[in-house]
């Protein structure tokens, strides 16, 4: 199943809120996303009826290891793209806003490439 990128925005905020506090709530989302709580229910809901996460009887939001996997690779994608950005020279708060975008829709393959021509230059220098 494809999602789509605003899921994939959801996935990466618990994964980072996770980070912070250990746990994650609906409200953290709301409160993390700047998104009311109505909008973060039903994007919790979708992403639980496509395997991304579970909710347990506390209202806490678990990441399947399905939405793990895809927290993990977009939010990689978002520090590998906001650092070379700022590597670049760009502002890091449009670095970071730029590498948002890019990490939705650039593929696979292209991603993995820049990764290790970034490597190889960082190595050569």
């Amino acid at each position: 199943m494809k999602i789509h990128e605003s899921g994939e925005n959801y996935l990466e905020a618990i994964l980072i809120i996770r980070k912070r506090q250990s746990f994650v709530r609906s409200i953290d989302i709301a409160k993390e996303m700047n998104f009311s709580k109505a909008s973060v229910s039903r994007a919790v809901n979708k992403l639980k009826e496509n395997g991304f996460l579970d909710i347990d009887d506390s209202g806490l939001l678990e990441l399947t290891k399905k939405g793990e996997d895809l927290a993990v690779l977009i939010y990689e994608r978002h520090r590998f793209f906001t650092d070379f950005l700022v590597y670049l020279g760009v502002d890091k708060d449009i670095a970071a806003q730029d590498a948002c975008k890019i990490e939705h829709v650039l593929s696979k393959e292209s991603f993995e490439a820049m990764k290790k021509y970034l490597t190889k230059v960082k190595k050569d220098n």
